[in-house]
């Protein structure tokens, strides 16, 4: 058997990354679990994505966000929680600020993972 080598190859950043200017954020009101292609696909596509899982049970909001944490992590970006069912997916060119996430850590979570 003959292997090859291999060179890896650094994936060509999106046009949005390149413009320097926040040109779109994506709103998604995910109604079940096959809305995650949605979310990945614009979160792929380099567009921050608030995701509200209001209308979700709790397991399949629990599912999503879980999804959310693989994406954010496998892309290099950052998930942040806005409020107890809403949440904040940034490319890793985006930087958001906002108050000491300590703080906010403190606070009882919706997605506990005791």
């Amino acid at each position: 058997e003959y292997r090859a080598p291999v060179t890896p190859i650094k994936r060509a950043p999106s046009s949005r990354e390149d413009s320097g200017a926040l040109r779109q954020i994506t709103t998604i009101h995910p109604r079940s679990y096959n809305d995650a292609k949605l979310i990945g696909e614009s979160f792929r596509d380099g567009i921050p994505v608030i995701m509200n899982v209001t209308d979700m049970g709790e397991a399949d909001a629990k599912r999503l966000v879980d999804f959310s944490a693989g994406l954010v992590f496998g892309l290099h970006g950052s998930i942040e929680r806005v409020t107890n069912k809403v949440f904040l997916l940034s490319p890793s060119y985006i930087e958001v600020l906002g108050e000491d996430l300590k703080a906010s850590e403190a606070q009882t979570s919706f997605f506990n993972q005791s």
